[in-house]
């Protein structure tokens, strides 16, 4: 690209590209320049595809800029896109060429600031509770002594430390595990897998149901505890069989899964307490078995996506050439979509004007079939056949053209005179022609004298 723009300005030939081949050249030249950005701007126009692509436009007052979500990073985000959110997004600048335009590959996104944490958060909690998803009706009780505790949480952590050690001093209760993050990308969809995951555990498991849930952290940033504002979460809340206890951030901190938690715990210890009536105690070890069986997991599959990635750097981006391919598919149902609705739209249209022609039509055969009739009229007062039957008389000479004169007529060796009911010749002997065809003595004496009539 840029031995192009030399060429430019120094006169020299500039080199001859495909449509195609300029395209690639573009794309090469900006995932060069812009591969790793971070963007902060405000979403709006955020559409999820059926492929499970998302498609949106990040702005800010003087410019707008297209992005795009893959479906498998989408899944991973701790933020869903939603219109008016301001965020800060991470990604690479690439091109469209079935569009020539520009995007950017969203590849982590987050909220930009507290502010805006806020705003959504009050957004979000009037939503649901017009919903009905906080109302007291819809509240469980708690077992009063629980055979077994289901936790949700992280398990290196404190907290589920001090749910164990709680529950431990005060009930001889299992508890079940099911270690999750709480806090990053991906954090609200584990959180809201494993709620459902204990809602089902006799299904899945040689395991029984538990008895009671706790889904808890520590405390945080509104940042660090946004998971539990997410709607995923809410809802697994909501549509659990089993009676959670909240138990998220201090005190102070009020979460969504706080209004439509059966029971809100002030702290992790707190949810223990709630969960048991009287002291226990639990079997040792089990936390840190699963601390090392979880960090034994985590280094082998860190070593496999070492290996993984080194093998990545030879190999194409099939990912993206996959997604690419995609997005044009979405591009090209979009188009199709639009090119159906107009065209059902021109062919309403058609028919109306269909209907219209053949009123079009039958008035301009009545106004021709009246102009026709009124000529006809005109024609037929002014023929022969009416002039002659107003008295006037039609003369022929022997060669059949019309005698206009006297002089013409004394040229003439015959005359042929035509009335209205019918003709006589003179200058000759001839019978005269009539209509009635009446015939008598007088007649040879009336041909005699209207030949003298011309006879001067």
């Amino acid at each position: 690209m840029e031995d192009l723009f030399s060429a430019a300005r120094n006169g020299d030939e500039i080199p001859e590209f495909s449509v195609s081949e300029i395209s690639f050249e573009i794309k090469r030249f900006v995932e060069a320049a812009f591969s790793r950005v971070r963007i902060k701007g405000e979403i709006f126009g955020a559409k999820r595809a059926d492929s499970g692509h998302w498609y949106l436009t990040l702005k800010d007052d003087n410019a707008a800029l297209a992005a795009v979500i893959w479906r498998g990073t989408a899944a991973t985000l701790s933020v869903k896109p939603e219109d008016g959110l301001e965020v800060v997004a991470t990604g690479k600048i690439t091109t469209f060429a079935g569009k020539s335009s520009y995007q950017l590959i969203i590849e982590t996104m987050e909220v930009a600031g507290a502010g805006a944490l806020l705003k959504l958060l009050e957004e979000r909690k009037k939503a649901f509770a017009a919903e009905g998803l906080f109302d007291a009706a819809h509240k469980k009780p708690l077992p009063f002594l629980p055979r077994s505790i289901g936790v949700v949480t992280s398990a290196s952590g404190a907290v589920i430390r001090d749910i164990i050690h709680r529950v431990r001093d005060r009930f001889p209760s299992h508890i079940l595990l099911i270690p999750t993050p709480v806090q990053g990308e991906g954090a609200a969809e584990k959180i809201a897998q494993a709620i459902k995951d204990f809602n089902r555990l006799d299904e899945i498991s040689n395991y029984a149901k538990p008895d009671v849930l706790i889904v808890a952290r520590g405390g945080g940033s509104l940042e660090d505890l946004w998971p539990f504002n997410e709607e995923c979460v809410i809802r697994a809340v909501y549509a659990s069989d089993i009676p959670v206890i909240s138990a998220v951030g201090h005190e102070t901190d009020t979460m969504l899964i706080d209004y439509v938690a059966d029971k809100r715990a002030p702290t992790p210890t707190g949810a223990a307490e709630f969960a048991v009536p009287v002291r226990a105690e639990l079997q040792t070890g089990v936390n840190n078995l699963e601390a090392r069986l979880k960090n034994g997991i985590l280094r082998y599959f860190g070593e496999k996506q070492n290996i993984l990635t080194g093998l990545a750097r030879g190999i194409p981006n099939l990912e993206q050439i996959l997604q690419e391919a995609s997005q044009k598919f979405d591009d090209r149902i979009e188009r199709l979509r639009l090119a159906l609705k107009n065209f059902m739209q021109d062919k309403a249209r058609q028919i109306e004007l269909c209907g219209l022609k053949p009123f079009y039509i039958r008035n301009i055969v009545e106004k021709k079939q009246e102009t026709f009739n009124n000529l006809l009229l005109r024609l037929s007062s002014v023929s022969v056949e009416a002039v002659l039957k107003r008295g006037f008389a039609w003369v022929k000479d022997d060669n059949g053209k019309t005698v206009y004169g006297v002089e013409a007529a004394r040229r003439a060796k015959r005359l042929e005179i035509r009335f209205a009911d019918g003709s006589l010749n003179t200058g000759n002997a001839e019978t005269p022609t009539t209509k009635n065809k009446h015939s008598n003595k007088k007649g040879s004496n009336t041909d005699e004298q209207q030949i003298s009539l011309f006879d001067f």
